[in-house]
């Protein structure tokens, strides 16, 4: 079965700054990842990896370039639409968890439903999927707790049934497992495992080779382009990518 294309970039240029002192922080990167697989995206500080995170979560536009995502050219769409895709779209997995303070687990889950104003669901469906995702991640009895009453690792659980809770075609982790113990990271990365196996597509960017490991590739930047591609243990250089 040919699996559909989820990201698509040609050839992405991200500048800041001009002139004299302008940045290429992305300098012609071009990748494609389809639907279910799980990539990671490694590179020393400087690389681009964040940089290319953020255009691929619609969080920042290329300066040049084009950007597919899941069959719909975004590359030039204003911060407005771009909000509307991302809430849609993706689903996003932060490394200091980024919930609500004084806010239930349900309800820092079902946060994406609330701004999402062509959504038909009532605040009791939202609940119920809420609960739903939050037994998946294992904290059914976690529900009406508060960040301040959770542990870093179930945090991090309340954030992975958030990323889930409009179904995106794309689950973006940044430094997933970065704030957490040995324990809590393994228990994250199993969980991260399980929906890749149920056909999520996951993109993870991390600094940590061992983490990455989880991955079915890791796509290595260096100064802004792709240096190499490990996949399954093997590497492909720079040279091919796009060919």
């Amino acid at each position: 079965m040919v699996k559909r294309t989820i990201i698509e970039t040609l050839d992405l240029t991200k500048i800041y700054g001009m002139g004299e002192i302008s940045v290429h922080a992305l300098d012609g990167v071009s990748l494609e990842i389809k639907e279910g697989e799980f990539v990671g995206i490694m590179g020393p500080s400087g690389s681009g990896k964040s940089t290319l995170m953020h255009i691929l979560g619609c969080l920042s536009k290329p300066t040049n370039g084009t950007y597919i995502l899941d069959g719909e050219d975004i590359s030039n769409l204003d911060k407005f639409d771009l909000a509307i895709i991302r809430n849609k779209k993706i689903g996003f997995i932060f490394q200091s968890y980024n919930l609500l303070p004084r806010t239930t687990a349900i309800r820092n889950v079902i946060l994406p439903l609330m701004y999402d104003r062509e959504s038909k669901m009532d605040i009791f469906d939202m609940e119920d999927k809420a609960i739903e995702l939050l037994e998946l991640v294992g904290l059914g009895d976690r529900l009406d707790h508060q960040p301040q009453e959770l542990s870093g690792g179930q945090q991090q659980r309340v954030a992975v049934a958030r990323a889930l809770i409009n179904d995106p075609v794309l689950i973006i982790a940044d430094e997933p497992t970065g704030n957490l113990d040995s324990r809590s990271g393994n228990d994250l990365m199993n969980i991260l495992h399980g929906l890749h196996e149920n056909g999520a597509t996951i993109v993870m960017v991390t600094h940590d080779p061992e983490t990455a490991k989880n991955t079915e590739r890791t796509i290595h930047l260096l100064d802004g382009k792709i240096d190499k591609i490990h996949e399954n243990g093997h590497i492909k250089f720079a040279e091919i990518v796009g060919a």
